[in-house]
């Protein structure tokens, strides 16, 4: 993954900061993450997507109050995010994300908001068979 501009858990503007390209295409995919009823802002730079459709998608923790920032929470990597029924730390919602490989294969990545920001937690290769399910690695 490209180095984010900033660190997790510093002051960040969503569409500038975190992976982003020199000229960037901004696209949005805001979503409440820790059920406040407030979105959080999810910015991907379309510049930077690959052609198999795999981008990096910058997530932003919203300002609780007037006057402070938005807090730069991580990178998922994906082509589509899914947002899981599980939850990490400051109830912010588990997502995972759809990397697309070669020769129809994927790679599902989990992550989990942990200590102020998102962590990957767990990556699985998967391949999708001829009647269309996804057919995943074991994991122990």
């Amino acid at each position: 993954m490209p180095t984010p501009s900033v660190q997790v858990g510093a002051c960040g503007e969503p569409g500038r900061d975190g992976v982003m390209s020199a000229k960037p295409k901004i696209d949005r995919a805001d979503r409440d993450l820790d059920g406040d009823g407030r979105a959080e802002s999810i910015v991907v730079d379309r510049a930077l997507c690959s052609a198999e459709g795999n981008c990096y998608w910058n997530v932003f923790r919203t300002a609780l109050a007037h006057g402070e920032c938005a807090r730069y929470a991580g990178t998922f990597k994906g082509a589509a995010l899914e947002p899981l029924g599980t939850k990490g730390e400051d109830n912010m919602t588990d997502v995972r994300s759809y990397w697309n490989l070669h020769g129809g294969r994927l790679s599902l990545e989990t992550y989990r908001f942990v200590r102020g920001g998102y962590l990957l937690v767990e990556a699985v290769q998967c391949r999708r068979a001829s009647d269309d399910r996804l057919e995943c690695m074991e994991t122990r």
